[in-house]
């Protein structure tokens, strides 16, 4: 899955997670382009490894933006985009019976969550919207 070159909004990257990207993105497909709080409360609720470590990931790309634009609250924000790579692969020996040896792949991936602002919500853009008529 590449990520497209679309870059406005906040992001947060975490790199080198020692887990499938196969098991992390049916999880990623559930809080695509919803609200940050609903996909907030949606990831506490699942017991999946790959649902924390999004969530972490999620709050650090709202922190960069209420941090970056003071003017934002969370009620504003929404999941954008949510980009989980490939990484590098470990590999390992996996010994097994009469003299014989496995090849064991530990996958790796990389979270990328992009935060905006909903267009919809929000006071900036209705009063910015708002023309005073005489």
């Amino acid at each position: 899955m590449a990520m497209t070159k679309d870059y406005t909004g906040y992001r947060a990257i975490t790199r080198y997670l020692i887990v499938s990207p196969y098991k992390i993105r049916p999880v990623a497909d559930l809080i695509r382009r919803k609200a940050y709080t609903d996909a907030l409360s949606l990831l506490e609720n699942m017991p999946h490894k790959g649902a924390r470590l999004i969530k972490k990931t999620m709050i650090s790309a709202a922190s960069n933006a209420l941090n970056r634009d003071k003017a934002l609250s969370e009620e504003m924000l929404y999941i954008k985009e949510v980009c989980i790579d490939e990484g590098p692969r470990m590999k390992r020996i996996w010994i097994r019976g009469r003299g014989r040896a496995d090849m064991q792949v530990k996958r790796m991936c990389h979270i990328t969550v992009v935060i905006d602002e909903a267009l919809d919500s929000g006071t900036r853009s209705t009063v910015a919207s708002k023309k005073v008529d005489k």
